[in-house]
């Protein structure tokens, strides 16, 4: 049950009579008429820009528009009061019973409330995390991995059929250099003294690697040139750390549909394949690209290479797809890889990169919208830093990957629940403190105490009004405007998830949540001084069934929205 899309859809209808009795002009168009909640409660439950946003292709005073559209909008028994304020703009004031019934609702529908058919099944393809196989993932992979994943959760909730999926960036010099510096952990598992050069690996993660390599080939490379040894090493250390990468994202309780390695995109003509497309299309040329802004370096030498017009897709220059050697860029496997995931039938892509990853949007935008002519819709999220802090001040956590955090460091500090909804209190593309202190701490300034707190609190109800032989009803009755608030904040869920879905924005959830559960929470204050309000009346079971609704109402939402979130409802707090 989707209210506010309900009454939508009676303001259009209503709407469309007003054009039928010759009130509007005919071919209106009602795609920026919106319903929603005001953004002062005391104006009303609901508000609409009709009037607004109709006037001028109507040629029309607002007000006229809305003085008539609010008298016949009280026709209808689910609008109780409709105020036209201002130039235009309608308040609407809805039944006490549309909040009942939204309550009720709630409570049948449990997990299923405020899923949406929005999606109509369109194929999402979401790559996140996608990090180097060459160690751990860190924590600015955390949040990448955990947006990502929240992502995929709110676009299913809101009926697309979604794909996760991991690139591993198995082809390029970085595995070279992870597999040098497994070999030395090698070495080291012999009893020599490892050799870790400027630029190979230090960390101590590896070690294990070495040992495993001693046990599985014994000592048949010591002393040998890589050329012996290099394509086993790094076959064995790559799948090593995926699947040290695996264990950090169960973790987090994060599975992958796809592992999608780039190795497989060589020398098996997926790349010839991506680029022949724009071939054909005349998007590939011959040239040399002017030297980069700023100071020149000193070896500078334009090379004839083969180049991509992707500044006619809003690029600011063509980029290279193979060098003047014959050999493939970075950028080339890129293109063939999103190829590659609009052939398996995606309808829209998304990409989650970290920050640094900022120059790779608009060449990769262009490179899909050439590929697809421009049917296939790719978003790029990017997601900013993770600032790490312990009661205020800058916190350094010990490294175990001898440089850098690690994803586990943080999870095995807080948990995986902690970490997860405290990574989506920001939005993406805005830096995040992490205050170790303050994500622990009891109290209304962390939000994940105060919206698992709500929950429980619930759960407690609920328990005690069991325990007593008291009635659980579906049917809520209520009176004080407190309790009204609760409802209407419980009824803008199923909108709340169409809205995070459509932006591509799981930290609205969050945000929502927190906002549900100080709704709640207030109410439940307020029971400490009028006890009418409160929610369980040992002697009074009538009383029970009808303060009860409400209150599971909320947890079946927060239950929702955490799941979402990829967290556990909290059934008791500890």
């Amino acid at each position: 049950m989707n209210i506010f899309a309900e009454i939508r859809t009676l303001v259009i209808e209503t709407l469309d009579a007003m054009v039928a009795d010759g009130e509007l002009p005919p071919g209106l168009n009602y795609g920026n008429v919106s319903v929603e909640p005001p953004r002062d409660a005391a104006h009303g439950d609901m508000a609409t820009n009709a009037a607004m946003v109709l006037a001028k292709p109507a040629q029309m005073a607002p007000r006229d528009i809305a003085d008539d559209l609010a008298g016949r909008l009280k026709t209808d028994p689910r609008i109780a009061v409709a105020e036209v304020a201002g130039p235009g703009f309608l308040n609407l004031h809805l039944d006490g019973r549309v909040w009942h019934d939204v309550v009720s609702e709630a409570i049948d529908a449990g997990a299923s409330f405020g899923h949406s058919g929005m999606g109509a099944g369109i194929k999402v393809n979401v790559e996140y995390v996608s990090a180097n196989p060459t160690g751990p993932l860190h924590v600015g992979h955390t949040r990448g991995a955990i947006f990502g994943d929240a992502l995929c959760s709110l676009l299913q909730a809101a009926g697309y059929e979604v794909t996760r999926e991991y690139y591993i960036n198995d082809g390029g010099a970085q595995v070279d250099v992870l597999a040098r510096s497994a070999y030395e952990r090698y070495r080291e598992a012999h009893g020599l003294s490892p050799e870790i050069a400027e630029g190979l690996y230090p960390g101590d993660y590896l070690v294990a690697v070495g040992e495993a390599m001693k046990e599985k080939f014994g000592d048949q490379f010591l002393d040998k040139g890589e050329q012996y040894w290099l394509a086993e090493v790094r076959e064995f250390a790559t799948e090593a750390m995926m699947a040290l990468i695996r264990d950090d994202l169960a973790a987090l309780g994060i599975k992958m549909d796809v592992y999608f390695s780039e190795k497989s995109l060589y020398a098996t003509g997926r790349i010839e394949a991506a680029l022949e497309t724009l071939e054909k299309k005349g998007l590939l040329y011959e040239g040399k690209l002017e030297p980069p802004k700023g100071k020149v370096p000193e070896d500078w030498e334009p090379r004839e290479q083969l180049l991509f017009k992707s500044t006619e897709f809003g690029d600011d220059v063509d980029r290279p797809v193979k060098k003047s050697d014959g050999s493939w860029t970075y950028f080339a496997p890129d293109v063939a890889y999103h190829y590659d995931k609009v052939q398996r039938g995606h309808d829209e892509l998304i990409d989650v990169f970290g920050a640094d990853h900022g120059g790779y949007v608009k060449r990769m935008k262009a490179a899909t919208s050439a590929l697809t002519d421009g049917t296939v819709p790719l978003d790029i999220k990017l997601t900013q830093l993770v600032r790490l802090f312990k009661n205020g001040e800058p916190f350094k956590m010990s490294k175990r990957a001898g440089t850098f955090v690690t994803l586990r460091d943080v999870v095995d500090q807080v948990g995986p629940d902690v970490t997860r909804f405290v990574m989506l209190t920001r939005k993406n593309d805005a830096p995040l403190d992490f205050d170790f202190a303050r994500v622990t701490e009891q109290s209304k300034d962390n939000p994940v105490f105060y919206v698992q707190y709500a929950h429980a609190r619930v759960k407690s109800l609920i328990r005690k009004a069991e325990s007593a032989g008291l009635p659980i009803s579906d049917h809520p009755e209520l009176s004080d405007p407190q309790e009204y608030a609760v409802a209407r904040k419980v009824g803008e869920w199923p909108r709340l998830v169409e809205i995070a879905a459509r932006n591509h924005e799981p930290h609205r959830v969050a945000f929502y949540l927190y906002d549900l559960a100080s709704e709640f929470h207030a109410l439940w204050n307020k029971g400490n001084d009028h006890p009418e309000l409160r929610f369980v009346h040992e002697q009074d079971p009538a009383a029970t069934a009808a303060k009860i609704a409400l209150p599971r109402a909320v947890a079946v939402v927060i239950s929702a929205g955490l799941g979402i979130l990829g967290v556990t409802p909290a059934e008791e707090m500890r």
